[in-house]
């Protein structure tokens, strides 16, 4: 019985042969055509404002923070249900977390509960679209434009996807973008900052410059480029931007993909969905996913386990997602304790995500299926 990963890197199209002329190009070390050639598509294919291209989202996200301006004290509002780099960035400027609990429906977010956390010190609102459905970007925009805040969309798990007919990304001010092997579109590590608000750019590229004044300085602006704010070696290599552009060329053979995956799982398992035996992925209208990964919920943390045990007896790397941050070693260091966010933690117990990768065959979803369906025959006698 061969093991089906979790995930698995693929190569879809152009990927080797770009790495190769990026090696003849004679420049690897960034900023280079390969880098310009991502830039420009992102930006045409999904509407987006200026995109920078990142060594990862992580790297974007924190970007993000230096461009917002925060600094010891202001207050940053974001859900617990998140990967750590969406707080750390904010947290690494000095900025108190204030983290909301999510939906119970979509797992995003809960924008009721944003406007009565926000106080005085908000300075930003840092919505999470998970699993690459929308967060209520309208909403949260009106909230970010009554209070006078920033909005940063972590928008990792969210390319290509819409919300109201809008790809996500390009609703708040500032947006990051994943390309880490594990999402839709991949160079192994890889991010893009997304600057939708044309006053950023500026700064941005001298923030991505390490802080200085290269950009003037190619330009002939100014006679020799210097240190002129903070800033950090934020952009990728050219081999990691020539394999990403291979994959954007294929970006719409590789959704299609990802949502024939997506939709067999929903098929097959919607029999269980309607017994209460297990709860589906939710889209609500107005949003379109973009397949980023396929979860069930479980009715207990016990089921979960179980599920996820069973699962890998027969060689099938199932994983369940985010540990809360409000309830992790550093989230008591901030002060949060148990039930703070109830919806979030229950959650957190429950869910299980079934691979789905690139090169994930028939065979291999019946049987995760199967197994799945035959642990619920077994359990429910």
């Amino acid at each position: 019985m061969k093991p089906i990963p979790f995930n698995k890197p693929f190569i879809a199209g152009n990927e080797l042969k770009y790495i190769h002329a990026a090696v003849k190009s004679g420049q690897l070390a960034g900023n280079g055509a390969f880098t310009k050639m991502c830039q420009r598509h992102l930006e045409q294919r999904f509407g987006f404002g200026k995109v920078l291209m990142t060594h990862s989202a992580t790297a974007a996200l924190e970007m993000s923070a230096i461009l917002c301006d925060i600094k010891a004290g202001d207050e940053v509002i974001l859900p617990s249900f998140t990967f750590v780099s969406t707080a750390n960035a904010f947290y690494l400027r000095g900025a108190k977390l204030k983290f909301v609990d999510i939906r119970p429906d979509t797992l995003n977010i809960d924008e009721r509960l944003v406007e009565k956390t926000v106080t005085k010190r908000t300075r930003l609102i840092c919505p999470v679209h998970y699993a690459g459905v929308g967060c209520r970007m309208d909403v949260i925009g009106r909230i970010a434009k009554r209070h006078n805040l920033m909005v940063v969309e972590d928008a990792a798990h969210a390319i290509g996807a819409r919300f109201n007919g809008q790809y996500l990304g390009s609703f708040g001010d500032l947006a990051a973008l994943s390309f880490h092997e594990t999402k839709n579109f991949i160079s192994g590590e890889g991010g893009a900052l997304v600057l939708n608000s044309p006053e950023l750019v500026e700064r941005a590229e001298i923030i991505w410059e390490k802080g200085t004044n290269r950009k003037k300085f190619e330009l002939g602006i100014v006679d020799k480029y210097t240190w002129v704010d903070m800033g950090s070696s934020f952009y990728p290599s050219e081999l990691v931007s020539a394999f990403l552009y291979g994959q954007l060329e294929e970006a719409g053979a590789i959704a299609r993909k990802r949502l024939s995956l997506w939709k067999y799982y929903r098929d097959n398992l919607s029999g269980l969905a309607e017994q209460g035996l297990l709860r589906l992925q939710f889209i609500p209208a107005g949003c379109e996913h973009n397949a980023h990964m396929f979860y069930i919920l479980l009715n207990s943390n016990r089921e979960r386990n179980e599920l996820l045990h069973e699962l890998r007896l027969n060689q099938i790397l199932a994983v369940f997602h985010y540990v809360p941050l409000h309830s992790s070693p550093m989230g008591h260091k901030m002060g949060y304790s148990g039930s703070s966010l109830p919806v979030t933690e229950d959650v957190s117990k429950r869910l299980l995500r079934l691979p789905l990768f690139y090169e994930l065959t028939s065979e291999g979803q019946k049987r995760i299926v199967n197994v799945i369906k035959r642990y619920f025959v077994r359990t429910k006698r």
